[in-house]
């Protein structure tokens, strides 16, 4: 079959299921699939659900691809946002810890400095190793910073945190393609959605250098209760924001 009736009748297939950019998605199956029956087989997972991430094996951020295992949370699109105000941060040679990290994308997209990334799930850490060992950085395994090495305490100078946010009775509102596909952990932020968020501030001047900044991602409906929670922690805070991605950092200095 000509290639043009191969991709029309892919648009088709997954407009069909639902997929509301199906062209875009037609042309990254037929891009990556190696073979026809990979591409059937990729086709069947999509439009039973499975996000096309998880599909693909990858993610577009920032202009990168990061490696995306089934059943791991999918960097968003918004969370570029987090990265670059991390960046403008990052000196060369600064340690950088990445807390929930997920697949380690923050982190990986971070160049030239000590990359350190933790998250509790191990499906996410197997993820993340694979993108972090690229820029030469290390994964942790365990609940925030648990399983840090004691040497990082007092160094790190960019601490960001992409920690779950959305409310525990939220999560039934979430698309099927995250609460059906991503793990629970990475999306339950607690009764108001801010419990890690609670935690990852606490202990946060345990483990920053003088002059330190803690970033974390939110909502701009939690960013004044989380300037809050980073205020009672013991830092100045402030809200930094991206209309075109519709992303709200919080950004706190010891």
């Amino acid at each position: 079959m000509p290639v043009s009736l191969v991709t029309t009748s892919l648009v088709t297939t997954l407009r069909a299921a639902g997929c509301v950019f199906a062209e875009d998605e037609a042309r990254l199956l037929l891009d990556t699939a190696r073979t026809p029956d990979e591409l059937d087989a990729m086709v069947e997972q999509r439009v039973t659900g499975l996000p096309l991430e998880h599909v693909l094996g990858w993610a577009e951020f920032r202009g990168r691809r990061i490696v995306v295992d089934p059943g791991v949370f999918v960097p968003r699109r918004r969370t570029e946002f987090l990265a670059e105000q991390a960046a403008a941060l990052a000196q060369p040679g600064s340690v950088v810890l990445d807390l929930c990290c997920g697949t380690g994308a923050v982190g990986a997209t971070l160049d030239g400095v000590d990359l350190h990334a933790a998250d509790i799930d191990p499906a996410a850490v197997r993820c993340a190793r694979r993108n972090v060992a690229a820029v030469g950085g290390r994964v942790y395994e365990g609940d925030l910073y648990e399983p840090l090495p004691d040497t990082l305490r007092g160094r790190v100078d960019v601490l960001v945190a992409n920690a779950p946010y959305v409310p525990t009775d939220e999560i039934g509102l979430l698309p099927p393609e995250a609460r059906e596909h991503e793990a629970r952990v990475a999306l339950d932020g607690g009764t108001d959605g801010l419990a890690v968020q609670r935690r990852v501030a606490a202990e946060a001047s345990d483990w920053l250098a003088p002059g330190g900044h803690l970033l974390v991602e939110t909502s701009e409906r939690q960013s004044e209760r989380t300037v809050d929670i980073f205020v009672r922690a013991g830092l100045n805070a402030r809200v930094v924001t991206c209309d075109e991605l519709d992303a709200t950092v919080v950004v706190g200095h010891r």
